[in-house]
């Protein structure tokens, strides 16, 4: 994904700079709405690149957007991990719809790739604005007869570069054992081969546990050993790829001096795609082919060297299972690869590419249980306002990598201090589910394993913390506290399936790799919070917490203030200095920097705005982005007059009190600059209040009433769904507006579910979300237009373009 991403960043580079691609560049920069903007965005969704906001801000700008299988496809099913409920409509619309979506390496993600074609059909089924097109990219596909000629042509095969990778010498020798328990030691007794060979060594082990073993034992042999999985916690694995002299050494182009001699990468399937490595030897197991084929690209990658690769295996197992099967087939395959003069075969991938297709094909990784995706599941996952558990919606991480005996279920853990912080009588005043809606899990916080494997060592943490609460969330918000103890009487990993599990720092059990360890105790010089440390590209804090009067962080908005000890009195009690330690530690302050890559909490614009200018730049933004796309009417009238109606709700004094607009109803805001207070709108939503003034009031009636039936039903949708509600309705506790009668207000709640599921029916799941979310990046434009109009120039040069999310 890194690479991909430099990729890209170099040809929009040229396109930017280069006078022969001046014309490109010009036609580029005329899909633009903002003409200071490059030609088009770039963004990367995963942990070390955090998405910087770049695609999802202007619909009208071209973007290559980088995602992983779980970012991009949870996105798409409205359940983006690490996003609130009010956002995932936004990038399921976004990358759902006028995008082509390219699925690299789709033979290793089948079920991924048969549910992106359940959602093509369904987009198609029912008309979708502007559907997705699949491009399923792969050399070693599972279907077809053609493999690799299809994809390189005899001038390709005698290109020099192309023509040295694929005879690059590797040959490959297989050692038997007796069984599975017996394969690590032979990894080890291998590795050690090469221990005075001074060169770099990569070891690939299927199991995590033949992982810890074998790095185990070569360190007890004092070598210099690393260990890559994909159930290190973000933060450590991003810091090891960045920053570590053994992972260097991997590196196309090493920056670590040899003289750390030998170095050994042991490595379970996350080394095997997705990073640009080459090592000089591998030792590992025996895997299916496709695995195979993936290992043996990270040895001698680029031909210079001449590799060995030692891999062990095992009889065939009485009754075996599909996956024994595969890796049987493999073993027969790799041995009819043709001899070497030393007697090793030739495993280059001008040898594996003569080997004969179809039996390639069914040496593949057995296909997992692949889960139909129905127009059902799809409608129930698009209900994103309902946030609490809703019976037939399931977790999408099935859907998106099937199920698999040897792939059992997973769950991802994070540590936060508002677990152990926010408790008892605290969480009917702060519910778990709005405080990670404010600050939401990111990938460089989590850790991911086995269910089961969590599970065991959650038990183990359990022996020692049995009362600890932990907070377990599921894809749609829902947050079940319970405690640790009471977590470990389940009995069954089960609990734990496609959840994340939080849990508060005090307990310890981080390992010094990043992972989870149930006898790790407390250790007060590791970072177990790191939900702060997520920096933007300049490496500047996104986001941040603060206690009571520390320095208010400059140019930060204040999203949250907990008050962690609302019975007691503010004045710090003349009790010692503990005391007024304690009282020092009651309020508790939570930032998020504007502009920034995902602005998840921000309240507020930067500046104070006036509604009615602010509502007349987002009609013009909105106007300009139609005209970009080509957008016809009713669509495009529907889109620009929702922008210029969106915020009527917010001339309401219970809304402008709560940003401190004292100058009411004489200026009437639509922006704070930052003295927005949420505690106090109780409950009142802007949104539903411009509702009702265009359906029952007096403001706008007649200019909407004489709009076509179908575009007052659009419009009305856009406009109640421009913060993430209405999808497909308002909790009752929100809807209300202290300008009409209860029963007036009943009314328009009451239709808007039903509009919701009217207007699913005419635009589709993705093209719905995708018009809201053209609404809702007018907003955020004029917003940013206005703030620059009223910064200051020192304010100016701060500003990034991010969507704006205000309260009520």
């Amino acid at each position: 994904m890194d690479q991909a991403t430099r990729e890209a960043e170099r040809i929009r580079h040229a396109i930017v700079s280069e006078p022969t691609l001046a014309e490109i560049a010009g036609g580029l920069r005329s899909l633009v709405t903002r003409p200071s903007d490059t030609p088009f965005a770039i963004s990367t969704l995963r942990g070390q690149f955090a998405d910087n906001a770049e695609w999802r801000i202007d619909p009208a700008r071209p973007a290559v957007i980088v995602g992983t299988v779980d970012m991009i496809g949870s996105r798409l099913l409205f359940a983006g991990y690490g996003r609130g409920f009010k956002t995932r409509p936004l990038h399921a619309g976004f990358l759902g719809q006028d995008s082509i979506l390219v699925h690299d390496e789709a033979h290793l993600e089948p079920a991924f790739q048969e549910l992106l074609t359940a959602i093509e059909c369904e987009q198609k089924r029912c008309g979708d604005f502007l559907p997705l097109r699949l491009i399923a990219l792969t050399a070693t596909s599972r279907t077809g007869t053609n493999g690799e000629s299809s994809v390189l042509t005899d001038e390709d095969r005698k290109h020099p570069i192309a023509s040295k990778r694929l005879t690059a010498r590797k040959g490959i020798t297989f050692f038997r054992v007796q069984d599975e328990k017996a394969i690590a030691d032979e990894v080890v007794r291998r590795a050690l081969d090469y221990r005075d060979s001074e060169r770099a060594i990569i070891v690939f082990l299927r199991k995590l546990d033949d992982v810890e073993y074998v790095a185990r034992k070569l360190r007890s042999e004092k070598l210099k050993v690393l260990e890559l999985t994909g159930t290190m916690r973000g933060l450590e694995r991003d810091a090891m790829v960045r920053d570590d002299m053994i992972f260097a050494r991997f590196m196309p182009q090493p920056t670590a001096a040899p003289v750390l001699g030998t170095v050994y990468l042991i490595c379970t399937s996350a080394g095997e795609v997705g990073i640009d490595i080459s090592a000089d030897h591998l030792v590992g197991d025996l895997t299916p082919f496709d695995s195979m084929a993936q290992r043996l690209g990270r040895v001698n990658r680029f031909g210079d060297g001449d590799a060995r690769v030692d891999v062990v295996y095992t009889k065939l197992v009485e009754d075996p299972k599909p996956f024994d099967e595969a890796r049987d087939r493999t073993l027969s395959l790799l041995r009819r690869l043709p001899k070497r003069g030393d007697e090793c075969h030739d495993a280059s991938p001008a040898a594996l590419g003569s080997l004969p297709l179809t039996e390639r094909q069914d040496a593949f990784t057995p296909s997992p249980q692949i889960l139909p995706a129905t127009d059902i599941l799809f409608y129930a996952w698009a209900l994103t306002s309902v946030r609490d558990k809703l019976p037939g919606r399931p977790a999408v991480a099935e859907w998106l990598h099937g199920i698999a005996e040897w792939e059992p279920p997973e769950t991802y853990v994070a540590w936060r201090e508002e677990v152990e912080l926010v408790a008892e009588e605290l969480l009917l005043t702060y519910q778990p589910r709005d405080l990670l809606e404010d600050y939401p899990v990111k990938p460089h916080e989590l850790l991911r394993d086995r269910s089961d494997r969590i599970f065991k060592r959650l038990c183990e943490l359990a022996t020692r913390h049995d009362q600890s609460p932990v907070w377990i969330v599921t894809d749609f918000d829902s947050v079940e506290v319970t405690t640790l103890g009471q977590l470990a009487q389940e009995k069954d990993s089960r609990v734990l399936r496609n959840r994340t599990v939080l849990l508060p720092p005090s307990i310890g059990g981080l390992s010094e790799s990043g992972m989870l360890d149930g006898r790790a105790a407390f250790d007060e010089a590791r970072r177990y919070d790191v939900a702060d440390r997520w920096n933007d590209d300049k490496d500047n804090a996104r986001r941040m917490r603060i206690w009571d009067d520390d320095q208010r962080p400059d140019g930060m908005r204040l999203v949250r203030t907990i008050d962690l000890r609302p019975e007691a009195e503010e004045e710090a009690d003349d009790e010692g200095e503990d005391e007024e330690a304690r009282a020092r530690r009651r309020f508790w302050r939570w930032y998020v920097r504007p502009r920034s890559a995902d602005d998840d909490g921000s309240r507020s614009a930067i500046q104070r705005q006036e509604l009615a200018p602010h509502l007349q730049s987002a009609a013009s933004f909105a106007a300009a982005m139609v005209e970009k796309l080509g957008m016809r009417d009713p669509e495009a009238s529907a889109v620009r007059l929702a922008a210029g109606w969106h915020d009527l709700g917010k001339d309401r004094r219970i809304w402008q009190h709560s940003i401190h607009n004292l100058d009411y109803p004489d200026a009437v805001l639509a922006k704070s600059g930052g003295k927005m207070r949420p505690q106090e709108l109780s409950g009142y939503r802007h949104e539903f209040g411009s509702l009702m003034d265009l359906s029952i009031g007096d403001s706008h009636r007649s200019e909407f009433f004489a709009l076509a039936l179908e575009v007052q039903d659009l419009v009305l949708h856009l406009i109640a769904a421009h913060h993430g509600r209405a999808r497909p309705h308002f909790p009752v506790d929100e809807a209300f507006d202290q300008n009409y009668t209860d029963g007036e207000a009943a009314a328009v709640a009451v239709e808007t579910p039903r509009r919701f599921a009217r207007l699913q029916r005419k635009y589709g799941r993705w093209g719905l979300a995708y018009l809201e979310s053209l609404v809702r990046a007018a907003d955020a434009l004029a917003s940013q237009a206005n703030d620059v109009r009223n910064a200051e120039p020192s304010e100016v040069a701060g500003i990034r373009r991010t969507e704006v999310n205000e309260p009520g």
